[in-house]
């Protein structure tokens, strides 16, 4: 049997023949709206599955689940043909068969919406008989999907689907169906989803969401966008095809082996002769890089050899010498005609009259001067005008003018008193608190990581909470939950609304099976007591009295932190974009685990330096070069400015010193005496060990080093630069094999920012979910922000063991 064929078979198998959610695409949160539709009860998904396999009435499209429900929903309809609002404690199935526009094989099941022949004619109605009586219709071919004047292939047709035209003299037409990338792939092979997981000399591909053999930074769970499943041959990063970490040791990526589609590929446009996002449809003739420099023709190997080639990227229209971005670069660029510079970026013109929006932008475009502005809200938070964009489960929210990867309607102009800038959170439909649509194509929104303020001697915009903040345990309100409260055992026994809980063991007046003390004896199912048994990301919740609401959710706070909370500065960063040239002057003690390493005697600053502990500080082993004896050093914490220190500057003596293992650019210091923690003077927070920072994962820079003649000179700067792959930095364009695997890059590969000479020691930290993870030590660099040469940081993960060890024992 055809190879195709087989893999048609397994794809659409029925249930109870597989696993019938493997032919679903799954959303969080999303509920349609639908006007044929089922209700059914469920105690399970797959259940759900199955009736909506088994219904005869109608064709099911999709279901959504209501897991607290216990309640099952199949319609005939998707989300190509009805709207979806947002909704708690459901998940939207869609059968995958419905949602493609492209066929496997003949097609012949194939069940898009296409409905032109391949020279542009409108098909007919299957149950019409006008201008032709048909041969096949509904209702002699039930199975064969011919509804409306869609494409389609009841007969098994080799040349694919096909449909009576509405032309009086052409009877019937064959439909231009792209094939889908299955088993085979178009152009790179950017979109191929196959299952392909050996490489081309036949080793095993490593899982994607594993880090063994190889530690990596392409992550499914912070690249949902890219379907890095299982261990499934992939191409995230623009190279010449599909590719995969593998599972021997000694050889760390390899391209596997896939063979070309036969039929044209789809459609990459609309294209654009000035710059969108960036830029991969630019089709201009601008053949000019930003130095004013000639670029080579792309078919050329002189006077640059490469592999950007016509035939290696036959997709991406790689003409004359025209700019192009071929290989997912942050703008078009073009090899250059100058044998001693190989690339550079070309200067396009913008699409647009101001700066790109947040939906092409790798993270918000900030003002140069933004306000220090209020991170917690008030009531419901629907006056909530703070900058945060991460969820609760740390997903990086949508831009509310973006229609990627979920469509809505809460854009800026139907709600234009909602605040609804770039992809900060806001409750523009006054839910209980700020949410937004996340960037995860399978969660569709959640709520922000965001507290309360406190209503006592509160503004609307204060932003800086007190230095000294009361533990738990002080608090006036110990009835608390820590995180999603899964671990709540407090009493509270009401919802938000007010509405009396129901005893868990009880059955009325709503019945339920899933959630009692029986099923689930760990969850403390006491009484009527608000409990998050399910770990639901709205906290705590129960079953109500009131007969027309099974369940709502209880109004718990969060605990009071403790005294301090690691890599959660009291001044909101200013969070400048990478963009701005050599980066920009920080809020003064936005960074307040950043210290500076000085001389004892003359006190002039060297290197930088990381606080991440009362006692501890965290550098570079190369800045201990001038001597190994700890009095020879002096730390100063707090500082705004390089030379005239403020009054509240802390300057501590280092006590011991102690060098990172064999080969590794990392130090530790032990203070003299504790740093006293004030809201200027903050740990940040290690990362746990082995982590790995996800590819292009936006992170921040400071400290006081050279400026390069840029502005800010003695003062704290800061630059935003995104994280590259160590694959990616490794190419011979960038720094060419040398980057080990404990260390990381980071850094605009136009150049412009970067950490410099005076940097090194200080810390490259990532924000994630609430707080800011030291994960680089600015290690070295070949110069400073210099084009196609990201600076290269020590990988703290890999020494978390290490750190923790030594603090231990001294």
């Amino acid at each position: 049997m055809d190879h195709k064929v087989v893999i048609l078979l397994l794809l659409f198998l029925k249930s109870g023949h597989g696993n019938s959610l493997d032919n679903y695409e799954n959303t969080q949160g999303a509920s349609l709206v639908s006007l044929r539709n089922k209700q059914l009860a469920a105690t399970s998904v797959d259940e759900c599955a199955a009736n909506c396999e088994a219904e005869t009435e109608f064709i099911c499209r999709s279901f959504q689940y209501h897991n607290k429900k216990q309640q099952c929903v199949i319609m005939a309809e998707n989300s190509k043909s009805s709207p979806i609002v947002r909704m708690r404690d459901v998940i939207l199935f869609e059968k995958k068969v419905y949602l493609l526009e492209c066929k496997t094989g003949n097609g012949k099941n194939y069940r898009g919406t296409a409905s032109k022949t391949k020279s542009g004619v409108t098909c007919q109605k299957w149950d019409a008989t006008f201008p032709h009586k048909p041969n096949y219709f509904p209702d002699k071919h039930p199975g064969e999907g011919l509804e409306e004047n869609y494409c389609r292939n009841p007969d098994n047709d080799q040349q694919g689907p096909w449909c009576y035209t509405t032309d009086p003299n052409k009877r019937f037409d064959y439909c231009d169906i792209p094939e889908c990338e299955v088993e085979c792939m178009h152009c790179a092979g950017e979109n191929y989803v196959g299952k392909i997981s050996k490489t081309e000399s036949g080793l095993k591909c490593q899982a994607w969401d594993s880090q063994v053999p190889h530690a990596h930074g392409y992550l499914p769970s912070k690249h949902p966008n890219m379907n890095l499943k299982m261990n499934y041959c992939r191409n995230p990063d623009g190279e010449l095809r599909p590719w995969c970490f593998t599972t021997d040791p000694n050889k760390r990526w390899e391209f596997c082996d896939i063979p070309r589609c036969t039929t044209p590929p789809p459609s990459s446009g609309p294209f654009y002769q000035c710059l969108k996002g960036r830029g991969e449809n630019y089709r201009g003739k601008v053949a000019v890089t930003v130095s004013g420099r000639t670029c080579q023709r792309w078919k050329d190997q002189t006077p640059h050899k490469h592999n950007r080639t016509p035939e290696n990227y036959p997709c991406k229209d790689l003409d004359e010498n025209y700019c192009r971005n071929p290989d997912k670069e942050t703008a078009p660029w073009c090899y250059t005609t100058d044998s001693e510079v190989r690339w550079e970026y070309c200067a396009i013109p913008s699409c647009e009259s101001s700066p790109s929006s947040a939906e092409h932008s790798d993270g918000p475009v900030l003002p140069e001067q933004t306000p220090v502005v209020q991170e917690c809200y008030f009531g419901n938070g629907d006056t909530y005008r703070g900058t945060s964009s991460i969820t609760v489960s740390g997903k990086k929210c949508q831009s509310w003018s973006s229609m990627r990867p979920h469509v809505h309607n809460k854009t800026p102009e139907k709600y234009p008193d909602a605040g609804l800038i770039m992809n900060y959170c806001r409750n523009p439909d006054a839910d209980k608190s700020p949410w937004c649509y996340t960037t995860d194509p399978s969660v569709r929104w959640e709520y922000c990581n965001l507290k309360k303020c406190s209503e006592a001697g509160s503004s609307a915009v204060e932003s800086q909470p007190p230095a000294q903040v009361p533990s738990a345990e002080t608090t006036s309100e110990p009835d608390c939950i820590v995180g999603y409260g899964k671990t709540y055992r407090g009493k509270k026994a009401t919802t938000g609304t007010g509405t009396p809980c129901q005893r868990w063991a009880a059955q009325e007046p709503h019945k339920h099976s899933i959630f009692t003390p029986e099923t689930n004896p760990r969850a403390a199912l006491e009484e009527n007591y608000c409990r998050n048994p399910d770990n639901d990301v709205n906290g705590p919740w129960c079953y109500t009295m009131n007969p027309t609401k099974l369940y709502d959710y209880c109004d718990i706070p969060q605990c009071a932190p403790a005294l301090y909370d690691c890599g959660k500065p009291r001044v909101e960063p200013k969070k400048c974009p990478g963009r701005v040239v050599g980066g920009c002057v920080a809020n003064p003690y936005s960074w307040p685990w950043q210290i500076s390493l000085r001389t004892r005697l003359t006190m002039r600053h060297f290197c930088g330096g990381t606080l991440i502990a009362p006692e501890w500080v965290l550098t570079a082993r190369h800045c201990l070069d001038k001597s190994l004896n700890p009095l020879y050093y002096k730390v100063i914490l707090g500082a705004h400015q390089e030379l005239k220190l403020e009054s509240h500057v802390q300057a501590i003596d280092v006590a011991r010193l102690f060098l990172g293992p064999s080969g590794a650019d990392i130090a530790l210091l032990k203070l003299s005496s504790p740093a006293m923690i004030t809201d200027k003077v903050i740990p940040a927070c290690l990362p746990s060990q082995n982590y790995v920072v996800a590819d292009r994962t936006l992170c921040y820079v400071t400290g006081w080093g050279d400026t390069q003649g840029t502005y800010g000179a003695g003062l704290l700067k800061e630059a935003q630069l995104p994280v590259v792959e160590n694959k990616v930095c490794n190419r011979f364009e960038y720094l060419n094999g040398r980057v080990k695997s404990n260390e990381l890059c980071a850094g605009h590969l136009a150049g412009g920012a970067d950490s410099c000479q005076g940097d090194s020691g200080g810390p490259l930290v990532c924000f994630e979910k609430d707080k800011y993870i030291l994960q680089g030590v600015t290690s070295w660099g070949l110069g400073c922000a210099r084009p196609n040469k990201p600076g290269v940081y020590v990988r703290v993960s890999r020494f978390v063991n290490w750190i923790e060890e030594t603090m231990r024992l001294n």
